[in-house]
């Protein structure tokens, strides 16, 4: 059993403050020299990129989709090994999850998986005794949800915080734990897609980081919070290991582990930690590179690994980098194996926004005023270094870009919308590339496969040559 302080930090609706409030927290408690553990809930990568800065550890996200909710607890003690106190940020409102399917992937449903005890920011603005029904509702409506406490945020004055204290302590039997003032120099700047990466803001991103941290300081109870974290009982799962999950790839005794490069930076930022453990509990070395700097594959690459971000803002930058993009080509015309999602694919078509890319598949990319988002179930189509034809699993889709065509000769996945039957993406001996964003610990055997291919290639480069 583990027991490890926690707290899930909740609100009503999309819009209410969870980021400022969860942000904040870490960076205060930390600041308290606490060894915090940042998680969140769903599948988005920008608000753990903002927790990882004021932890000093990695964000993790727990989505009960993609990883199922019985992988929840063993990847949060994974995330949280060491920890002093975990600090779970949720998605959407509280009760909001994958569409269609009641719970599942809600803030509400991690929360009971965790056993851990909620906070709710309130939107404190434009309200006054109503804040008792609004929590009340909430407090009520699933009894195995702990709503233990309330922060309220956007608040106007001190009387407007005697007015809100007073209906709650009347109506809700919920103990505020803290009241935010109305701030307009605590921002997180945000665009389409939500929130700007924090890798993107460097010294500003800390800067939003630091704010938010001294905010919460001055404005919650601290210690409440900490005390309320320690109520949460012990869970019985056992922490995630990626070696478990995986049977390393026999290294070569002379060359060692196959190396696989995994884009990074600013315009490839969109990463869950567990890929690259269990490429490494796979047995492969795993080797940052930004393809905005680097001009050229990390020495040795025998896979190359291109995952999501925001390439469209950085789209001259990676045009103009010619010698990587002739790289990365001749790596793909040369058998390596590449596994790329959503940015990647960008990236490896002919051109983005007009503007030249790798040119390794045959479409093209455009911006579009469209977001395509949600949950999917998919089913591998075509054989890949990533998947076998068959393999099934559960992905999500987040972007306002649109690839012509969508799909290649063989399409990398095929699923179900309303609107019928889609198949999607690129897959061949070599390549798989999709919109779809992939949480690996959900479906372990894309490591072990891709670390495969990487071996296999190598291998190939050193067979010598029939005469």
């Amino acid at each position: 059993m583990s027991t490890i302080p926690r707290l899930v930090i909740a609100a009503p609706s999309s819009g209410a403050g969870k980021t400022t409030v969860a942000t904040g927290l870490i960076a205060a408690l930390a600041a308290r020299g606490l060894a915090v553990s940042p998680h969140k809930v769903g599948p988005d990568y920008i608000d753990p990129g903002y927790h990882a800065l004021a932890a000093g550890r990695p964000g993790r996200n727990l989505d009960a989709f993609l990883c199922g909710p019985e992988r929840i607890a063993p990847l949060f003690l994974h995330g949280a090994a060491g920890a002093d106190v975990a600090v779970v940020e949720g998605v959407m409102g509280l009760f909001d999850g994958a569409s269609g399917r009641g719970e599942l992937a809600s803030t509400a449903h991690v929360a009971k998986l965790l056993r851990a005890p909620v906070v709710l920011v309130v939107d404190g603005s434009s309200q006054s005794r109503s804040v008792a029904a609004l929590v009340h509702g909430f407090a009520s409506w699933d009894p195995e949800v702990r709503l233990a406490g309330v922060i309220l945020n956007r608040v106007a004055s001190d009387r407007h915080e005697h007015l809100l204290r007073e209906a709650l302590e009347e109506g809700s039997g919920v103990p505020v734990l803290g009241a935010l003032r109305r701030s307009t120099a605590v921002t997180t700047p945000s665009r389409h897609l939500g929130l700007i990466p924090a890798v993107e803001r460097s010294a500003e991103a800390l800067r939003a980081v630091a704010d938010m941290g001294e905010l919460v300081a001055t404005s919650v109870d601290l210690d409440a919070l900490l005390e309320l974290a320690r109520t949460a009982p012990e869970l019985t799962a056992e922490p995630w290991d990626p070696s478990t999950e995986v049977e390393p790839v026999e290294a070569d005794p002379v060359a060692g582990a196959p190396r696989i490069a995994v884009a990074g930076g600013a315009a490839f930022s969109f990463s869950y930690a567990e890929n690259a453990e269990l490429l490494t509990a796979a047995g492969a070395e795993v080797v940052p590179f930004d393809p905005l700097h680097a001009s050229a594959l990390p020495e040795g690459t025998a896979g190359l690994v291109i995952g999501g971000g925001f390439p469209e803002l950085y789209v001259r930058e990676l045009s103009g980098n010619t010698a990587l993009r002739g790289a990365i080509a001749a790596f793909a015309a040369d058998g390596g194996p590449i596994a790329a999602e959503c940015a990647g694919l960008l990236y490896l078509g002919r051109e983005l926004d007009g503007l030249p890319m790798c040119g390794v598949l045959d479409t093209g990319a455009r911006m579009t005023e469209r977001l395509t988002l949600g949950y999917r179930e998919a089913v591998a189509l075509h054989d890949s270094p990533l998947a076998r034809a068959g393999t099934r699993l559960r992905g999500h889709e987040f972007h306002r870009t649109v690839c012509e065509p969508g799909a290649g000769e063989h399409p990398a996945w095929g699923w179900r919308l309303p609107t019928g039957p889609r198949s999607e993406g690129f897959a061949g001996s070599h390549v798989h590339a999709s919109y779809l964003h992939l949480h690996w610990a959900g479906a372990p055997s894309l490591a072990a496969s891709f670390a495969a291919a990487a071996v296999a290639y190598r291998a190939a480069l050193q067979k010598p040559a029939s005469t």
